[in-house]
């Protein structure tokens, strides 16, 4: 593994407290993510399924996490089934884990080849009277392709038809959304090797080079720090390509006088990080584009700010919403009669300002959380606010990555990366 191996105490710790959940005589299980093809005999890279890492730290393929707190044999109430190595697969693709390692990066102690894991899981599916199976409950989740996870529950179900089954998702929506400190200090590593790759690019960026030529900076930085990959797409968008939200493509000219929008963050040990910064491409801000931007980190300090036990993201959104309605009336972008005649449902500041401002972060950089639950010390979220003017050619969005804290202001993960104008030009100017 390029990043350096996390304790598994966060693992056995994790498997604890989701064990405490599950009612009694109850089995669950997790697989892994498949390697999705691509065409011919081409795979894409692999990306762990969150949940088994999550519980096991396990970043192997074909693996699989039985949890059976109730087992009659103790050796059965954690156990972890594994793709059996060989020779041919050693040469080819490198070993897989061995039984010795996968307990040491686990903490379970019962591991078995795959090979075995029908045997086994009848032994503790006929004494166990509720299954809990895996499905993708996220609210943005795509769930056309079918995983190992949704082609186990058919298989399940078809040889076990009598038991009853129960839903994990709810449970690990919980369980994630609270960070132990071991998780944050990864997500910190992650956030310091994103710092890198933004101080790279601003003293690389000038007029006439390609967004793709940043992406390409930035990647460098990530991976010679042992980051595996993005933790997702890039967004590096120039001039009015800003104003597009999802713009992905990444391929135009950055043109001098323009701003630049790159939205990116390193994946380090499975974790993520998630960044927003805005630049002028020639490395100076003109007097309307600073005047934009000061409006945004206004909103993006003081919403910050709200990341408080005992408030919640729905009424946290209204309140950032009634601040980036002042700025954009100080902007001279929308007007008091406006907001008067606004419809509530999208308010007169959606026009400018259409995204929500904040989202959990963690294993996935969208992660689980229940937009209703009341903020508690340990979560983490980003805080994202935007403006972007179509009609001047102009999108700015400034993004960091805070822990709530038992009191006081959230602990910011990027306060080292520059975010002010002066320091940002500073840079830049060298």
């Amino acid at each position: 593994m390029r990043y350096e191996k996390i304790d598994s105490t966060l693992f056995i710790e994790n498997r604890k407290r989701l064990v405490e959940r599950l009612k009694p005589n109850s089995v669950a299980v997790f697989n892994s993510s498949d390697i999705m093809p691509t065409s011919a005999d081409g795979t894409m890279p692999f990306i762990q399924q969150t949940d088994i890492f999550y519980l096991s730290g396990i970043d192997q393929e074909k693996s699989i996490l039985v949890i059976n707190p109730d087992a009659k044999d103790p050796a059965h109430r954690e156990m972890l089934f594994l793709i059996e190595t060989n020779e041919e697969i050693a040469i080819w693709e490198g070993a897989k884990l061995t039984k010795e390692q996968a307990t040491e990066v686990s903490g379970i102690e019962s591991v078995y080849w795959l090979s075995d894991f029908d045997t086994v899981f009848k032994t503790v599916v006929f004494d166990s009277e509720h299954i809990y199976l895996n499905t993708n409950e996220h609210l943005r989740a795509d769930t056309t392709v079918e995983t190992p996870d949704d082609r186990f529950r058919v298989e399940c179900m078809k040889n076990f038809p009598l038991h009853k089954y129960e839903r994990i998702s709810p449970i690990m929506h919980d369980l994630r959304t609270v960070k132990s400190q071991i998780e944050i200090d990864v997500m910190q590593k992650a956030c310091n090797i994103t710092e890198k790759g933004f101080r790279r690019v601003l003293e690389f960026t000038k007029p006439g080079v390609k967004e793709y030529e940043i992406e390409a900076e930035i990647t460098h930085e990530f991976v010679r720090n042992g980051s595996r990959r993005h933790a997702y797409t890039p967004i590096v968008a120039s001039g009015f390509n800003a104003c597009v939200l999802h713009y992905i493509d990444n391929d135009q000219v950055c043109q001098d006088g323009d701003l630049l929008l790159m939205d990116f963050g390193c994946e380090y040990g499975n974790y993520a990080s998630d960044l927003t910064r805005t630049i002028p491409v020639n490395g100076k801000f003109t007097e309307r584009q600073a005047a934009v931007y000061s409006a945004v980190l206004r909103v993006h300090k003081a919403a910050a700010k709200m990341l408080i036990p005992g408030n919640n993201l729905m009424d946290y959104h209204v309140e950032v919403g009634k601040l980036m309605t002042e700025e954009l009336v100080g902007l001279g972008l929308i007007t008091r009669e406006d907001i008067a005649n606004e419809d509530p449902k999208w308010p007169a500041y959606k026009k400018y300002f259409m995204h929500g401002t904040s989202h959990h972060i963690g294993v996935d950089v969208h992660d689980y959380g229940n937009r209703y639950k009341t903020f508690e010390a340990g979560m983490v979220f980003t805080v994202e606010p935007g403006i972007y003017i179509r009609e001047e050619n102009m999108g700015i969005r400034i993004e960091n990555d805070f822990v709530i804290q038992e009191s006081g202001e959230p602990f910011d993960l990027m306060k080292n990366i520059p975010i002010e104008i002066e320091e940002i030009e500073s840079i830049m100017a060298k």
